[in-house]
């Protein structure tokens, strides 16, 4: 048998403090990221933490809609309606293909969770009577003078949009005052007493008219008052104040709404509706080859839409920055501004500006659908207490631990020094999962829940299992006859191939079942998928370098029979020597005669 190559096994030997040292490495930077990003404890989901879970599913008559594009603007739109509820951690996010699960920690009212999500709510189109950035005294940009631009904000989308009409894109319109400071005294009253832009009565004819409800100050002193006093205390930077701005609000009324731009919150004084989102006939983003203006959003109104706007956009363009800016709020939050500077006629407009694509399709699909681009039927409402998910919790770790402690039991009493490289590496193994379940967290919002425990406990006897294959492949040259140091290296090859071998498999199994199950599932199958990636990472880069350097010491090298690796507790063969013959006659010996 042919003996193995010493500058392999001596290469394989030499530097196993690297491999050490690049684990250690990891774990420090998991731990600053963890701390960096302020999460110490891994999410919990809702049958740990306490909490509502909803599950919607698109209804089937609207089949040819349910795809991608419109799942996740039903995503974004919840979304912003849950987070309305001043709920920290709250959790929308598709699951299949016509699935919205979601998730509200702390055991939230469901009931009120129920009216946020699912329904159909209402977009209007509103006129500017008042705009500044909210909790700052600055004042309101000034506007470009071009037809491309506007400084007026636009959340969600470009800070600067501007609206024309697409008959006449090259239309020349007088240029935009500039806009003064909005102080939040005699500016809002006089707004207020402007009487708003009058509300199109939506007669047969589209011909305006003026409404005296068109602002609720306009005919009460009190009113108007009251909502100088709304819009002076409004401080959008703040999640209750969103949440309560032109709450429970009709079209006709004078409200206050709050609106996102460029990460900075703007507060608006807004007056009755002058168009209702459903006369949006068609939205679309689309890309301006020759103007050179990039994404555009254009719409096309319905018949008595098309009158509507016409009239309120003839009415805005008469007046001043940021009067002549119309508001589109969605659930009560201000979508985008643009200002116009004439009529828009002919039932199309477009809204132009610095958009990005993405911003761009996700302001289109708010105009085309109204709210939800999709309907949903509500599958099923779970509301667990915080009592309940933390015995739930308990149970689970409780079961972890028990499972680990008959582990380390049996490797004490079979492997005995052995054991301690197998419950370090168990420990590592520990270590790295808490870290990256922590981070996932507030990276992909990863959230722990009862599934998810039990794979980890699951991947408790996988991982200890890799440890196995190679202690008894080490145990196998021993027996042989080998010593320590040679069998560490010659049992690595054959053992590496074989936990390869099993991981691949556990990790296919994983895969398959993350991607063909929904709900809690899925939580069970990450976690054994991730987890068993980090065994073959704890085998190769910790378990074996470790072995590598005990083997050097005299406790394990000399087989002490503590070690695990006694050679004659074993049973090992004594080492195979080879003798030579005695030397013959040099040359063909005569035979004597008798």
């Amino acid at each position: 048998m042919a003996a193995p190559k010493r500058g392999r096994s001596a290469s394989a030997q030499s530097k196993p403090g690297r491999s050490l040292a690049l684990i250690l490495i990891a774990i420090v930077a998991l731990t600053g990221g963890m701390f960096a990003s302020g999460h110490k404890t891994p999410r919990l989901g809702i049958d740990l933490a306490g909490g509502t879970s909803i599950t919607l599913k698109a209804k089937a008559d609207q089949g040819s809609a349910i795809n991608k594009a419109n799942m996740d603007t039903a995503v974004d739109i919840m979304n912003r309606r849950v987070n309305g509820l001043g709920v920290s951690e709250a959790e929308v996010q598709t699951q299949g293909d016509d699935n919205i699960i979601v998730n509200i920690p702390k055991g939230t009212n469901s009931k009120e969770a129920q009216e946020q999500v699912g329904t159909t709510a209402k977009l209007y189109f509103r006129p500017v009577l008042a705009s500044e950035p909210s909790g700052a005294a600055t004042q309101s940009p000034s506007p470009s003078a071009s037809s491309g631009g506007s400084s007026s904000p636009k959340p969600g989308a470009s800070p600067s949009s501007s609206a024309s009409s697409k008959e006449k894109a090259s239309s020349s319109g007088s240029p935009s005052p500039t806009a003064t400071a909005t102080s939040q005294g005699r500016a809002v009253t006089d707004a207020l007493k402007a009487g708003s832009t009058p509300s199109p009565s939506g007669s047969a004819s589209g011909k305006p008219s003026p409404t005296p409800s068109a602002s609720k100050g306009s005919g009460s002193g009190t009113d108007t008052s009251k909502l100088q006093a709304q819009y002076a205390a409004l401080d959008c930077t703040k999640p209750t104040d969103r949440a309560k701005a032109g709450k429970n609000a009709k079209p006709g009324d004078t409200i206050v709404a709050c609106g996102q731009n460029d990460k900075v919150w703007y507060k608006y004084l807004l007056g009755p509706a002058g168009v209702d989102g459903t006369e949006v006939k068609k939205a679309q983003a689309v890309f301006d080859t020759q103007g050179a203006s990039g994404w555009q959003v254009q719409m096309t109104f319905t018949k008595s839409g098309a009158d509507k706007f016409a009239d309120v956009t003839g009415q805005l363009a008469k007046n001043q920055q940021p009067q002549n800016e119309f508001g589109i709020v969605l659930d009560g939050e201000v979508v985008s501004s643009p200002f116009v500077r004439q009529a828009i006629t002919g039932g199309q407009a477009e809204i132009s500006g610095s958009f990005k694509q993405e911003e761009a399709q996700s302001l289109a699909n708010m105009l085309s659908y109204g709210a939800l681009p999709l309907s949903f039927q509500e599958q099923s409402v779970t509301t667990v207490t915080a009592a309940l998910g933390g015995e739930q919790l308990h149970a689970g770790l409780l079961a972890g631990a028990i499972g680990l402690a008959l582990v380390v039991i049996y490797l004490v009493v079979y492997y005995r020094g052995l054991s301690v490289v197998a419950m370090a590496s168990l420990l590592v193994s520990a270590i790295l999962t808490y870290l990256i379940m922590t981070l996932l967290g507030p990276a992909i919002n990863f959230a722990l829940n009862l599934p998810a425990v039990c794979g980890a406990i699951v991947a408790i006897g996988i991982t200890a299992d890799s440890f196995i294959v190679y202690f008894e492949r080490i145990r196998d040259e021993i027996r042989e006859g080998r010593s320590l140091r040679p069998a560490v290296e010659r049992a690595w090859p054959r053992a590496r191939r074989t936990i390869l071998v099993s991981d691949f498999v556990s990790f296919l199994a994983a895969a398959v079942l993350f991607v063909v199950t929904v709900g809690k599932v899925q939580g069970f199958a990450f976690t054994l998928g991730l987890t068993t990636l980090l065994d073959v990472v704890v085998v190769f880069f910790f378990t074996k370098p470790l072995m590598t350097v005990l083997a050097r010491r005299k406790f394990f090298a000399d087989g002490h029979k503590w070690s695990g690796l006694d050679p004659k507790g074993l049973g090992a063969k004594p080492p195979l020597r080879r003798t030579r013959r005695p030397a013959g006659p040099a040359g063909p010996v005569d035979p004597k005669e008798a």
